[in-house]
């Protein structure tokens, strides 16, 4: 990915990260984690915290992020252990998903997309998983007010019922909203769906 405000904000916050051997699951992940089996897609994988989760629980995952200092330490962490992980770098706002997958999880990715770019991502990662199979997707949405990590012009905030509209016939398994205090009296909002294709 073309380096833009969001991948030098995660390039340095990995780099923090990886210097804190920090590999605890975030609440994200940790609600994810039991949803995912078969071959899994992590389409903004970050640090690969979710990802080596899963492959641990014997899942096969391709793994994607814009970092490299992201992808390049998830390729070592799971080459230690012998996990069945391909990670790779790529621009997902132009990444082409090939194949089918049982489950596709994507946890704080979309909102770093303009509008138009990420309702495309998404709808072709719906394309992409297997019938039957269970997605996680987990947005920032409007009522965000924190906003240092957003290149100011690629990013979105989605309507809080985005998701909700996005997998309407799927069956939801869940869904919640939740606000979590940011730097500067600011906020996070998030929307956050497990839904099984029909």
């Amino acid at each position: 990915m073309s380096n833009n405000r969001s991948v030098e904000f995660f390039d340095r916050q990995f780099e923090q990260q990886i210097h804190q051997t920090e590999g605890a699951l975030n609440p994200f992940e940790q609600a994810a984690l039991p949803h995912l089996r078969g071959h899994v897609l992590d389409f903004g994988c970050g640090m690969g915290n979710l990802a080596l989760a899963a492959a641990r629980a014997g899942c096969s995952v391709l793994a994607l992020d814009a970092s490299d200092v992201a992808i390049s330490h998830l390729i070592q962490m799971a080459s230690a252990e012998g996990l069945p992980v391909e990670a790779q770098v790529a621009d997902l706002g132009h990444y082409d998903v090939t194949g089918h997958f049982d489950s596709i999880v994507s946890i704080g990715l979309l909102m770093f997309l303009d509008c138009v770019t990420a309702k495309r991502a998404l709808t072709d990662l719906q394309v992409h998983l297997v019938p039957g199979g269970t997605m996680v997707v987990n947005v920032l949405v409007v009522g965000t007010t924190y906003m240092d990590m957003f290149d100011p012009n690629k990013h979105c905030l989605f309507p809080r019922d985005f998701l909700q509209t996005q997998f309407a016939g799927w069956q939801v398994i869940a869904s919640e909203h939740q606000d979590f205090a940011a730097p500067g009296d600011t906020v996070k909002s998030f929307a956050t769906i497990v839904a099984r294709k029909p």
